[in-house]
Parts: structure tokens; C-alpha cells; sequence
């Protein structure tokens, strides 16, 4: 005895490439069951992950399962009840304009007939009056006005008659197309069973589907007078997997689930000499077939028990932190990142991004303002975030990026685990002024020994203006240039406030600029060189 039972989707755990599906439904057993089938599944499921299990008051012993490929008689297409109105009513349109091609033509032959009766009047008269010309030309010009507004008329309603025509023709072949049988590819599971009692049965199975997956995305908010920012952490989830997610509980994972029930066995690790690459077309490289997928050909439907495992992460562990984590928390276990979303979530099979909100933070963070006064007359704000330990890894992902409510743009956010920390960029600020001028500019030459030497003076004052009203934090970055010929020599005069020249010539200087204020910063270099020498790429 066969049946049916009826199914939903309780619970969806979306990979990068695929989703593990889980449906429950119940059954009433009567002791005489032999299969019980669940039917409609759609056909990116993957056979070989079928997992089924049981609980309720009727025991029952699970003897296999197995999927077989159906093919489903499908109601008509919804499209057929429209093109039957569409066909209804251009036959209307093309019925009244008949009548009227019927009333025009009648119209004509009574201009015509009058045309005549009036021509053989005046042939048979007795007493002919005498010939009335303008009575004539009025009655020559009624016949040609009328004769050629009802022809005009004629004409356009014989062109509306056939372009009505060709859009019948259009919509009756769309309609015979809708109208064939159409069947629908689907599987089904089949349980084989030996019920132990009469009873309620809960069945839960779950199994792998094709064409889903999920994307990190990120909204970092900025506000610039706190220390701290605000991270929505998204997904952005896709599936066309021919059945749609409607009120399931959603998981989302890093994990990379393979199918199997065996250990894999090992075969010889062969090492060699690298060969020559042939690229000529149609060959493929000893690595390339390395990679290519295959599949175990002794892998058969498994039975009940068998599991779904992943790289790292089992579907027994799985279960375990399903117990353990509250709605909306996330865990890390080997590398594997897994994360509960917090309210039921609809994800219909359209292939279309669906957002959904895994959680959202406050992170601390310190900002710093950035300025390179050779290049631009204002400075960047960059801000360090602290993924915090007690939060989760953030995975590799776009971001947009909002200072003080206003979209400044995207940028791209790498793997960050708990207790790292990653830097932001917020754009300009307008908060700070920055004045770089040229304030000293002498050529000196001197005669030493038989030789000359001629040196170049260039001094430049930096002045930074605070208006802000609060202390910031300013890292101004000038550069002098480096030296490419061995007679060319740079050096730093001096500078204010001291620093040391770094590597590249670079100069860095860390301020703190209370509110509304201002520090000028100023150096001065020298180039010497031997006065045959033309200095090139100097660019003041």
C-alpha cells in the first residue's frame, strides 16, 4: 500500500552554490503502508543527499529510499484565458467594421444612382428646361465630395480589417502553442518502510538542491562626532531552485557540503617533472583534469541514517549548535562560518537578490584625519574599526560606506576576524583647511676648488586650520625628492616641528589640533649639483 504525504519547508541552510532543504510533514499509519511517497520536489534536488528520519507513536522500521523523475500533466498556461479575451474582442472590433464597410458601400451606389437617375431625367424630358450650370456644378460637386469622402473611408476601414486580421492570426497561434499539453519535471521520494504499529508518523527529509547561494554584504554608518560605527551585517540571498522559501527558518554557512557515507579511500600521491605546457586547442593539462569533478561511481541512494557532510563542519554538529545558538547568533567552528538568522525569511525561486538582516552593531572605532598637502588642499578622514572578539568573522564582501547619513560610496571589506582590526576610509572633511605655500625659493652658486656647485633652497610652510568643535587628530605627509644620479644630492635643511626623514623622502608629522585652532608646520630642503648638471622632474 502506497501514500502520499503531504510536506513543507520548515528549514533552509544556503551555502555558496547550494541549499540544504529540510521539509516535515505528518502521516497517519494504518500498519498497512509499504512506500510512502513525497511528491512535486523540483529538479535541481541532488538524489544522492536524500536523508529521511522519523518520530511519533507508531513504530516503524525504514527499509530505503529512493527518487524517481516524474513528469506532472500542468493546468493550462494563465496566459490562455487572456488571449482568449484579447482574440474576443479584435473578432468584435473586426465584426462592427464590416457593418460599416456594409453602410459605406451602400452609401456609395446611392451617390452613384443618384449621379444617374439625375443625367437620365435630363435625357427623357419632353420640355427639357433650360440648362441650369451652376445647379450643375453644385450637384457635380456634392457627387465628388461625397464619392470621395465615403471611398477614403472605405479604404482605411479594408486597412483596418486586415491589420485586425494579422493580429488574430498572431494571437491564435500564440494561443494553439499555450493550449498543447504541458507536462512538469519533478521528483519524487519514495520511502520504503515496515510499519510496527498504527499510529501518527512525523517524517523529516531533507536533501541538497542546486542554483542557490548567499553573499555577504555590509552598511558601515559613521557618525563623526561618536566613536563608534554602526555595522549592518546583510545577505544577500539567491535561489532558483524551482520551489520557493516561504516562512522557513534560514541558515546561512561557509561550508562546502560533499556527499558520502564512506571514508574516501587514499590512492598513490604521484609526483613528477613539470612538462612543457601544450596549449594547442582541444587539450586539457594534467592539472586541469586533476581538478575536473568526478563522481564516485559506486555512490548509490543512501538509507536512512546516511549524512551530509561538509569540509569541516558535519550535519551532527550542525545540529548541536541549531540547539545552542539563539536566533541571530553566529558561530565559527574549524574555519566555518554559520550563521542563524533571526525571523523566518521568504525567499521565492525568482533568481533574484533578497536581503536579509543577519545582525546589527555598534563597533568601536578611532578616527584619523590624513593629509597630503602636495597633492590636495584637504584631508581624508580614515577610520580604524575593531571587529570586537566577541563578535563573528567578517567575510570577504562589499560594503556601502555612510558618513553622517549620507552615502559616500562602496568599498570592499576583506576577511576580518574577532579581535582584528580594519581601516575605512569616509571621504574629505570639510572640517579641516589645509594652506600649503612656497616661502623661500634661492639659487646659490658657489666655486669650490676647481669645480662648482650649485644649490637650490626651497622652503614651504603648511598651515592647518581646526574647524571643528572637537580636538582631531591629523597625520600631514609632505615628500622630498629623491635623488636617481649619484651627483644629486638631497638634503633635509630643517623643519618645524622636528622630525626625521623617512624612507622615499617622506615627511610625517602627527598632530592634535584642539577645536577651532591652527598650527602651521614648515621645512626647507636643499639640492646641490654641479652646475653642468639640468635637473629634471623637479616640480615645485
Amino acid at each position: 500500500m502506497n501514500k502520499t504525504v503531504d510536506t513543507h519547508i520548515s528549514e533552509v541552510t544556503v551555502y555558496d552554490d547550494q541549499a540544504l532543504v529540510t521539509r516535515r510533514g505528518i502521516v497517519q499509519l494504518t500498519g498497512e503502508e509499504q512506500e510512502l511517497i513525497i511528491p512535486y520536489l523540483p529538479t535541481t534536488l541532488v538524489s544522492e543527499s536524500v536523508q529521511v528520519s522519523g518520530a511519533g507513536k507508531a513504530g516503524v522500521r525504514l527499509l530505503g529510499v529512493r527518487s524517481e523523475r516524474t513528469q506532472t500533466p500542468t493546468s493550462l498556461h494563465p496566459k490562455v484565458a487572456q488571449l482568449n479575451e484579447e482574440i474576443r474582442q479584435l473578432e468584435e472590433q473586426k465584426r462592427q467594421g464590416q457593418e460599416s464597410m456594409i453602410l459605406l458601400n451602400l452609401q456609395r451606389t446611392f451617390i452613384k444612382d443618384l449621379n444617374n437617375y439625375y443625367l437620365d431625367s435630363l435625357a427623357k424630358s419632353q420640355n427639357p428646361e433650360p440648362l441650369d450650370i451652376e445647379k450643375m456644378g453644385n450637384l457635380m460637386n456634392f457627387v465628388g465630395e461625397r464619392w470621395h469622402t465615403i471611398s477614403s473611408a472605405i479604404g482605411q476601414h479594408d486597412r483596418e480589417q486586415k491589420q485586425l486580421g494579422n493580429q488574430l492570426q498572431v494571437l491564435r497561434s500564440q494561443l494553439d502553442q499555450l493550449s498543447l499539453p504541458r507536462t512538469q519535471d519533478s521528483f519524487n521520494i519514495i520511502i520504503t518502510l515496515e510499519p510496527l504499529g498504527v499510529g501518527e508518523l512525523e517524517l523529516e527529509i531533507s536533501y541538497l538542491v542546486t542554483q542557490a547561494s548567499w553573499q555577504p554584504r555590509y552598511d558601515l554608518r559613521w557618525q563623526s562626532a561618536n566613536q563608534t560605527v554602526n555595522l549592518i551585517y546583510q545577505a544577500d540571498v539567491k535561489q532558483n531552485t524551482g520551489e520557493d522559501w516561504l516562512g522557513v527558518a534560514l541558515i546561512l554557512s561557509t561550508a562546502k557540503p560533499k556527499l558520502g557515507t564512506q571514508l574516501p579511500p587514499l590512492t598513490p600521491w604521484y609526483i613528477d617533472v613539470k612538462q612543457p605546457r601544450d596549449l594547442s586547442p582541444g587539450t586539457k593539462s594534467s592539472e586541469q583534469s586533476d581538478k575536473s569533478p568526478s563522481r564516485n561511481p559506486h555512490l548509490t541512494m543512501p538509507f536512512a541514517g546516511t549524512t551530509v557532510q561538509s569540509d569541516m563542519l558535519s550535519e551532527a554538529e550542525l545540529e548541536r549548535l541549531r540547539g545552542e545558538l539563539a536566533t541571530g547568533d553566529s558561530v565559527k567552528v574549524a574555519g566555518i562560518v554559520t550563521f542563524v538568522v533571526s525571523r523566518r525569511c521568504n525567499i521565492p525561486s525568482d533568481c533574484a537578490s533578497h536581503k536579509t538582516i543577519i545582525f546589527n552593531e555598534d563597533y568601536p572605532c578611532k578616527s584619523e584625519y590624513i593629509s597630503i598637502p602636495r597633492r590636495l588642499s584637504y584631508a581624508y578622514v580614515k577610520v580604524a574599526i575593531t571587529n570586537p572578539l566577541t563578535s563573528v568573522t567578517l567575510l570577504p564582501g562589499q560594503a556601502n560606506i555612510f558618513r553622517d547619513n549620507t552615502f559616500i560610496g562602496t568599498t570592499q571589506i576583506q576577511n576580518i576576524a574577532p579581535g582584528q582590526e580594519f581601516n575605512i576610509e569616509f571621504g574629505v572633511d570639510e572640517g579641516l583647511k589645509i594652506d600649503r605655500n612656497l616661502v623661500e625659493r634661492l639659487i646659490d652658486k658657489k666655486l669650490i676648488g676647481d669645480r662648482g656647485r650649485t644649490t637650490a633652497t626651497y622652503g614651504y610652510r603648511i598651515a592647518i586650520t581646526n574647524l571643528r568643535n572637537q580636538e582631531v587628530e591629523v597625520k600631514v605627509i609632505e615628500q622630498l625628492p629623491v635623488s636617481c644620479h649619484q651627483q644629486l644630492k638631497v638634503r633635509l635643511v630643517d623643519c618645524q616641528p622636528p622630525i626625521s626623514i623617512g624612507d622615499m623622502g617622506i615627511l610625517e608629522w602627527t598632530l592634535f589640533l584642539p577645536p577651532l585652532s591652527s598650527q602651521d608646520l614648515s621645512y626647507q630642503f636643499a639640492i646641490e649639483h654641479p652646475p653642468e648638471l639640468q635637473v629634471a622632474g623637479l616640480d615645485i
